[in-house]
């Protein structure tokens, strides 16, 4: 589904095209590096989280997805089963610097908590940290709760880990 945003066209499509997962992996690690000063831990965490889904997901309950900006790759996001029945998980969204300001954010989220509903999950839960402010609004303004909060240390840093939550049944949008 492509829509026009500003001068910019924006298309998210399925991530199912050679090349889609290694370069959630490879965008990851540059631009957490890049912004944050996040060690090859966070990349490698991140290629842990695609493995696993290029290997073992169920396409009927999983999927993920690439967004587009003037047909260059410029985001993604993965939801898949969570730990618990009828609880999906969020993972891996990011945006590069080029699309922020565009809604490829929103729209990634958006097609995970549709796909969520479709798929018949009941909540979908996510894993952040508190510093990735701009991820955390979006998540604000679909209805996720704060559920958990853990100082941690990783990729190099001193962190702040939570988990959110959002209710499918419930949720505004």
């Amino acid at each position: 589904m492509a829509h026009e945003a500003g001068d910019a066209r924006v298309r998210i499509r399925r991530a199912d095209s050679p090349g889609d997962l290694g370069w959630m992996v490879m965008t990851h690690g540059e631009i957490y590096a890049e912004q944050f000063g996040w060690t090859t831990e966070f990349e490698a965490l991140v290629a842990r989280i695609v493995a696993d889904y290029a290997t073992t997901h169920d396409p009927a309950k999983e999927a993920a997805w690439i967004a587009e900006v003037d047909g260059r790759r410029a985001g993604c996001i993965l939801v898949v089963t969570g730990d618990r029945p009828g609880v999906a998980r969020l993972r891996i969204l990011l945006v590069t610097a080029e699309a922020r300001g565009l809604g490829v954010g929103t729209r990634l989220v958006e097609e995970c908590l549709d796909f969520a509903r479709a798929a018949g999950y009941d909540q979908v839960t996510l894993w952040t940290n508190d510093i990735l402010t701009s991820a955390r609004r979006i998540y604000e303004a679909y209805g996720f709760v704060l559920t958990d909060e853990e100082k941690h240390h990783s990729f190099g840093h001193d962190l702040v880990g939570q988990t959110w939550t959002l209710d499918l049944h419930t949720s505004a949008r």
